[in-house]
């Protein structure tokens, strides 16, 4: 949720947690393709870090903004998408795992258009399922890195990195199908007021008529209403 005082600001010290995060993603993507596993396990520790933190100081200092809101969960699939490109370009992970996480991705790419035509600002509300899928796969992935070497640590990081990343790409899909379905409900509620104003479906009804059900998505409200849009995991 952001608060209309605070949803402007831009230079916060959660912000710029989350901005120093961003930057690491250029580095831990070359530490991993010249094999420094140690100092790349050392940024991830650190980002998921500040991924924690930035969240706690936000609600701490007051410091909520719709740049925060966007920039943590950007950060989050950054490191995704370049821990995927440095593990498959070094055979840690197979294509398949690749494809169907990028493939989730496309899958909810058009979710925002539609929200956006039915008059939301961002995307849907973060699930909590997405939230478990994108720390299961955080967990997977160095864990998996570890596990590219020999010995009984890296053979149960290995173990215990695979458990993680079957879990978070499931886990990751079935927040992809909620979100479909969050945005099915919002086109069923769009037609429904549109119905009963006496109007044609189109996409400047009101898309929460008296009992329709309420995804609580990131609507424009009144003041008296604070709920903001999050980015969808």
């Amino acid at each position: 949720m952001v608060p209309d005082a605070a949803s402007g600001r831009i230079w916060t010290v959660p912000n710029l947690l989350s901005f120093a995060r961003l930057l690491g993603v250029p580095l831990f993507l070359w530490l991993v393709l010249v094999e420094a596993d140690g100092w790349a396990l050392g940024v991830l520790v650190l980002a998921g870090l500040t991924d924690w933190l930035d969240g706690k100081l936000a609600r701490a200092l007051n410091q909520t903004s719709k740049l925060g809101v966007v920039l943590d969960p950007a950060a989050d699939r950054l490191y995704i998408l370049v821990t995927l490109i440095g593990l498959a370009v070094r055979d840690i992970i197979p294509a398949w795992l690749v494809v169907l996480l990028v493939a989730r991705e496309f899958a909810i790419l058009p979710i925002g258009p539609i929200t956006r035509r039915l008059g939301y600002r961002g995307a849907l509300p973060v699930h909590f399922i997405g939230k478990a899928a994108t720390m299961c796969l955080l967990y997977a992935f160095p864990l998996l890195l570890l596990g590219d070497h020999t010995g009984a640590i890296a053979t149960g990081a290995r173990i215990a990195g695979w458990s993680f990343a079957v879990w978070g790409t499931g886990l990751y899909w079935w927040a992809a199908a909620l979100y479909w379905w969050q945005t099915r409900q919002l086109v069923l509620a769009d037609r429904a007021g549109r119905a009963a104003a006496g109007g044609p479906p189109g996409p400047d009804s009101d898309p929460d008529p008296a009992g329709a059900a309420d995804p609580e998505p990131g609507r424009d409200r009144g003041p008296g209403d604070q709920k903001g849009a999050e980015t969808t995991r």
